[in-house]
């Protein structure tokens, strides 16, 4: 179960063959044939009618500010937890330092 299995040797490709046959026969056609035949002008459409091309419903708009009042109150609620988080952090730090300080400067009185 653990041993290897080696592919018998007529199957194994040989190291000198591809296993991608060689593309051959391919005519590939001039970068540029602008010389060659005269260009168009392109008809002109008629333009689009008049109007808002997005029509929104009483319905849609209430469903839009609700969506974009919860985002507001996501992107807010994680915004001042990384703000409090980093003051806990500076505060911790600089409570540590205090007592470092106070504790390498006098070492006789503990």
């Amino acid at each position: 179960m653990f041993t290897p299995k080696i592919p018998p040797p007529d199957t194994a490709p040989t190291p000198g063959t591809s296993l991608v046959p060689p593309l051959t026969g391919l005519v590939h056609p001039p970068a540029c044939t602008c010389h060659l035949t005269p260009i168009a002008p392109a008809p002109v459409s008629a333009a689009p009618p008049a109007g808002p091309a997005v029509r929104f419903t009483p319905g849609s708009l209430l469903v839009a500010a609700a969506g974009g009042t919860a985002v507001v109150l996501v992107v807010g609620t994680v915004l001042v937890s990384m703000l409090l988080a980093t003051a806990i952090t500076a505060a911790s730090v600089a409570v540590c330092a205090v007592v470092l300080r106070s504790l390498l400067n006098r070492p006789n009185n503990r």
